[in-house]
């Protein structure tokens, strides 16, 4: 196997992903329940963030892309009987979003963690392919202020 050692520009963060973000869209995703479409959005932008960075996952604006895939994904995985990869999913998205909170990036983050610490104990011990614990399952909407850092 060659390596390629080649001298390679260090390209600038693709900061345009952060002016380009809709949370409009992502509101209406979330509140519609859209929530693997979501998570695919969320996806594609937190990769094409941190595709460049300097600080590279670590990005605080990317940190937090990945704690709202994190939590759309375990909404998901609670809806669609998969209660262990649900509670993988919340579990690393109360840990990323705790320090967000209350809002940050004109997000409102509050409502969003606190759904998640209300699930989790229900989704403990419940056997991997059970229905969702919580019936009916309503989260509250996306919501945001508008105002950015």
């Amino acid at each position: 196997m060659l390596l390629d050692l080649q001298a390679r520009p260090i390209l600038p963060p693709d900061r345009q992903v952060l002016s380009e973000l809709d949370w409009g869209e992502v509101a209406t995703l979330w509140n519609d329940n859209q929530l693997g479409t979501l998570h695919d959005w969320l996806n594609e932008r937190w990769s094409r963030l941190i595709r460049n960075s300097v600080l590279g996952t670590s990005d605080p604006e990317a940190e937090l892309l990945q704690a709202l895939a994190f939590a759309t994904l375990a909404l998901f995985f609670t809806q669609n009987q998969n209660q262990e990869g649900a509670l993988l999913m919340l579990d690393d998205a109360v840990m990323a979003l705790g320090k967000y909170r209350p809002a940050y990036m004109g997000i409102r983050i509050e409502p969003i963690y606190a759904t998640l610490q209300e699930l989790r104990p229900m989704l403990v011990g419940l056997a991997p392919d059970a229905d969702c614990p919580m019936c009916p399952f309503v989260y509250p909407k996306f919501e945001v202020t508008g105002v950015r850092p």
